[in-house]
This record gives structure tokens, C-alpha cells and sequence, in this order.
């Protein structure tokens, strides 16, 4: 019988030190794979089938209560089961075939966006409809999330996960360029309904790819044997590595705050530019332009660091700061795809960290822990947001989103360098010394090296 899972495990290999940047023909080069092809180019319809629900749902919820805090529960209600079950989702993970796991989410968001649908175009839908549907496809990502993240190791293997992690961000965000612009249109046009029925479709063509891999040419990863203490054993494991520690505190942070766009862009288009759902859709593209730029970015870089991680927050905080003080549409604009560079250059970053720093074994567990803290603190800060903007307006909405992580890296980056120089403090106390006892002139001594051990460190 195989043996449980082990704590042992907690100690993984260090990361691929990456010395050089990679060649410009192998920006891409997770795309030779048929298996990771064939994936990428379905999630790539499904994800511009996904953003466009995503708006359409924003947007009908809008219509139907003019309150832009129905607009955060409805973020809240698709987050909330992220943050109430997530942890288990990423047991279910580790145990079983992500492969299936992802075709029986497809299949469940497919029914439930066909639900949507059917009830817009029959003109039936009323905002608790709305709630409950995004409750249910959001307890379907309690699998689907962590599920998805471990699967592209499966795919592409641990050489190349960093640039796979990269080209998914890219193809999330190429669809969050797509997929906000076709639904307003469609919300001009013919309202709501038919974007969920895109999206239904969209999540049958992922079905078929997954359907089509070539099982022989995955990298399988070890599944964690049931036994008990496995939900346990991921939170400690968690706490016991210190880049993936301060990385889920930061995206905690972001998620809290800086991450509820929709629900600040639906009041900067509604309420201070006042462009309707064509803007709405038009600002959401413009930070998906700059999102996938820097998705795009993120492939030609040598390695990713805590520090990196950190910085890059910090800098998306204060871009999203800045777009508060805007009252001018163009300027407003533009800085959103500042915004979208930075955001992705973090999220890509923080993933890949995450998944390079921990074992495979217990991928899944932390994987759940990153997207809990990720969606579930949307289900917090959907709501907080919209009842900031509705009680001090958007500006101070979106600069209070934008400084909480600029406020977050500044303390993190403090307490990593204090710690930083106490290991070298450390580090120089415990290293042996050595003084050399030169021989007299004609002495038979020969050379002896003792060690010298420091009492005290000056400074």
C-alpha cells in the first residue's frame, strides 16, 4: 500500500535559479506542446465567454436594483464559496484526476450559465436569481480554480510552468480584452441574455479539448493518498514557507481592496462619466489592453523573486491611487492600462512563486489557500467597496483601493529587509574564522589555522 502523505514533504527543492533571459522564439515556447495548444486555445474562448458573463451579470444587476452595492453582493455571492469551501476543494484536488475534475466543472458551468440565459431572454430574470446562480458557479470554482492551476503542470511539466503560468495570464486577460467588448455591445444591442448564452457554449469547447489530450504525453503528479490531517498539514505548510506566506498576505490585501474593479468601474461609468454600459465595457477592455501587455511581459522574465512580487504590488497600488484623483475621462483611461500592466506583472509573478515553492504532492492545498485568499477576499471587499463608493463616491473608492497595497508592500518590504539583515547577522556570528600562526624564522612550527569565534558584532 502506498505509504500516507508524509510531512517530510514541506521540503522542497530550491527554485531554478534562471540566469539569463530566454530567447525571443521561446516567449512562446510552452505552445509547441499539442497537449498545452489544444488546452490553451479552448480556455482562450472560454475565457472571453467568462468575461463576458462576468460584465453582462455586473451590468443586469445594475439595471435591475440601481444600487451599485447589489452590484458587490453579486461579486460576493460568486466569491463567498471560494472563502467558505475552498480548503476542502483543494483536498478533493490532491486526491483525485484533475483532468476529470475539470471536465465535471465545465459541464456544471455550462448548465448554469444555459440557466442565466433562459431566464434573461424569457425576461423572467430578477436579482435574486442573479444571486443564486453566481452562488452556485461559484461553489463549482471551488474545484474548478485549484483544479485548472495544477492541471498546467500536468500539461507542460515543472521546465516549463513559469512560462506556461505567464501565456495563461495572457490568454485570461487577451479574453478580458475580447470578452468586456463584446458584451457591451451585446448589452446595447439585444441586453444581457445572449452573452450568457455564449459563455455555456464557450465551456463545451474546453469539454472537447479536454477530451482530445493525448493522456500518454501528460507529466501525471502524484496524487495524495486519504489520510487524516490533510487540511491541517496544507495551512502548515503554507505558514512554514515564507514565500508563499507573505505572497498570500499580499494578494489577501489586494483582493480586499484592490481587486473589486468591476464594482469601481461600474460607478466611474455610471455615476462620474456617466457612458453607460458601452463604457463600462470600454474601461474593463482598456485594463484587460495593459493586463495583457504585461502578461506578455512577464514570459521574457529571468526568474521572479519575493521582492519582485512585493515591488510589483506596490507600484499596481499606486497607478490604481492615481486613476482616484482622475476627473478627466482620457486621463482616467489611460491610466487603466498602466493599471492592467502592473496588475498582471503581480498576479503572474505571485502565481508562479506560489506553485515553483511548493511540492507537488500538496500543490493543490496550497493552491486552494492562494485562491481562497484571492476570490474569497473579493466576496469581503465586493460589498466593503460598494458601500465605500456609495458613501463617499468613486474617487475616494478607488483611491482607497489603490493605497491599502502601497501601505501593505511598504510594511512587508520593511520586515523582510529586518529580517533579511538579522539572517546575515546570523549568518556571520555562526561562520568560523580563522587567524593564521605564521612560524618564527627557523622554527620547526609549521602553519596552524584556529578558529576565532566573534563574542559580539559591532553595529
Amino acid at each position: 500500500m502506498t505509504p500516507p502523505f508524509q510531512p517530510a514533504l514541506q521540503h522542497t527543492a530550491p527554485l531554478t535559479v534562471i540566469t539569463e533571459r530566454p530567447a525571443w522564439r521561446d516567449t512562446l515556447v510552452s505552445l509547441r506542446i499539442r497537449n498545452y495548444r489544444l488546452f490553451t486555445f479552448s480556455n482562450l474562448l472560454s475565457m472571453t465567454g467568462t468575461w463576458m458573463q462576468r460584465i453582462a451579470q455586473d451590468w443586469l444587476v445594475l439595471e435591475l436594483s440601481g444600487s451599485v452595492a447589489a452590484v458587490g453582493i453579486a461579486v460576493a455571492m460568486q466569491f463567498a464559496p471560494m472563502l467558505l469551501f475552498g480548503l476542502f476543494g483543494g483536498v478533493f484536488v490532491d486526491r483525485h484526476s484533475r483532468r476529470a475534475i475539470l471536465i465535471g466543472t465545465q459541464l456544471a458551468l455550462f448548465f448554469f450559465a444555459s440557466l442565466l440565459a433562459a431566464l434573461t431572454l424569457t425576461g423572467v430574470v430578477e436579482v435574486w436569481h442573479v444571486y443564486v446562480i453566481a452562488f452556485l458557479v461559484g461553489s463549482v470554482t471551488v474545484l474548478d480554480n485549484p483544479a485548472r492551476q495544477v492541471f498546467v503542470n500536468e500539461l507542460v511539466g515543472p521546465k516549463n510552468l513559469h512560462n506556461a503560468i505567464s501565456i495563461n495570464s495572457s490568454v485570461f486577460q487577451l479574453g478580458g480584452l475580447v470578452g468586456p467588448a463584446l458584451s457591451g455591445v451585446l448589452l446595447v444591442a439585444v441586453g444581457a441574455g445572449w452573452s450568457f448564452a455564449i459563455n455555456a457554449v464557450s465551456c463545451l469547447f474546453v469539454v472537447a479539448a479536454l477530451l482530445m489530450l493525448k493522456v500518454a504525453d501528460l507529466h501525471p503528479m502524484r496524487q495524495a493518498v486519504r489520510a487524516r490531517g490533510q487540511l491541517r498539514e496544507g495551512l502548515r505548510y503554507v505558514a512554514s514557507k515564507p514565500a508563499i506566506l507573505w505572497t498570500v498576505i499580499m494578494i489577501a490585501v489586494l483582493s480586499l481592496f484592490t481587486f473589486s474593479m468591476p464594482v469601481l468601474l461600474a460607478a466611474f461609468a455610471n455615476d462620474v462619466f456617466r457612458v453607460g454600459a458601452s463604457g463600462y465595457g470600454l474601461f474593463n477592455s482598456l485594463l484587460a489592453v495593459g493586463a495583457f501587455t504585461g502578461a506578455i511581459a512577464s514570459t521574457r522574465r529571468r526568474g521572479i523573486r519575493l521582492r519582485t512580487v512585493i515591488i510589483s504590488a506596490g507600484v499596481f497600488g499606486l497607478l490604481q491611487a492615481l486613476a482616484g484623483f482622475m476627473t478627466d475621462q482620457l486621463f482616467f483611461s489611460a491610466v487603466l492600462i498602466g493599471v492592467g500592466f502592473a496588475n498582471l506583472l503581480f498576479i503572474t509573478g505571485a502565481n508562479s512563486l506560489v506553485q515553483l515553492s511548493s511540492n507537488t504532492t500538496v500543490r493543490g492545498r496550497v493552491m486552494s489557500v492562494y485562491v481562497i485568499v484571492l476570490l474569497g477576499g473579493q466576496a469581503i471587499g465586493g460589498p466593503l467597496m460598494g458601500f465605500i463608493v456609495e458613501t463617499w463616491g468613486a474617487h475616494v473608492g478607488m483611491a482607497i483601493s489603490g493605497l491599502a497595497p502601497v501601505l501593505a508592500a511598504t510594511v512587508i518590504g520593511i520586515v523582510l529587509a529586518r529580517q533579511g539583515r538579522l539572517r546575515l547577522r546570523l549568518h556571520l556570528l555562526r561562520a568560523p574564522r580563522f587567524i593564521s600562526i605564521e612560524p618564527q624564522p627557523g622554527s620547526r612550527d609549521t602553519v596552524v589555522e584556529k578558529p576565532l569565534v566573534a563574542s559580539r558584532m559591532p553595529g
